[in-house]
């Protein structure tokens, strides 16, 4: 059995001379009071039969509703995750405002036995944050690929 795999990118600009990247913060109810730790780069799972970049591009465009912003990606490679689940990054320059995202639904049972479907957002807002503050709000599993960015492109 192969283990899940997905695929995301990071967004990264240079403001002031310092790098920010832009995070989403996971939505639903059992993120809802969750800051520190409840923030993901947008990122999604894949089937063995897509590439991960096709896949990186499609759910980037899923989860906030607007075009991959034109540019080279850069490679970040890939993280393994407690749970098992691979995780493959590319980082790409560019800019976008966090108030044009319109970003994904899903549906679950909320609350659990209620027997009532609900709609809630993939991620409920999106921000833009220093390494320094994205290292307090993304989720641990996902904090190595804030330093190969650094590495990558000077941070």
């Amino acid at each position: 059995m192969t283990a899940r795999q997905s695929a995301g990118i990071l967004l990264y600009r240079k403001e002031n001379g310092e790098l920010q990247v832009l995070l989403g913060h996971m939505g639903g109810p059992f993120w809802a009071r969750k800051d520190a730790g409840g923030w993901s780069l947008p990122k999604g799972e894949y089937e063995p039969d897509e590439a991960p970049e096709a896949a990186a591009r499609r759910e980037f465009a899923e989860e906030l509703g607007l075009p991959v912003p034109e540019g080279e990606l850069v490679d970040l490679g890939a993280v393994r995750q407690s749970g098992g689940k691979v995780v493959t990054v590319w980082a790409l320059a560019g800019d976008l405002d966090p108030a044009q995202v319109v970003p994904g639904t899903f549906e679950m049972e909320w609350p659990k036995g209620s027997g009532r479907l609900q709609e809630f957002p993939e991620m409920d807002r999106f921000a833009w944050f220093t390494l320094t503050e994205a290292r307090e709000k993304l989720l641990k599993s996902q904090q190595p690929f804030l330093d190969r960015l650094a590495e990558a492109v000077g941070g």
